[in-house]
């Protein structure tokens, strides 16, 4: 391989790194648990992870009110779930 190839291959590789390394504490407010770690968290919690596809206005107004609030994203669609079905 050439000098340039083999340099390419080493900033694409750092690239990777980079791309998986979690956010530094010092960037973050809070010391963020891996993604092993929250998922043991939530199944604690008795949280299952539901996906759904919506509309893109919908998700505006959901994170603006969960802004407005001052609560998590996940929190604010169960309360409004609940409501919603009537428990």
């Amino acid at each position: 391989m050439k000098r340039t190839d083999l340099a390419k291959n080493l900033g694409l590789k750092i690239q990777e790194k980079q791309k998986k390394a979690p956010t530094p504490g010092r960037f973050s407010g809070a010391e963020l648990p891996d993604r092993r770690e929250q998922r043991k968290l939530d199944q604690a919690r008795g949280l299952v992870p539901f996906a759904t596809k919506l509309p893109s206005t919908l998700i505006a107004r959901l994170n603006e009110e969960a802004g407005q609030r001052n609560v998590a994203l996940n929190d604010l669609v169960a309360e409004l779930l609940e409501s919603a079905l009537g428990k």
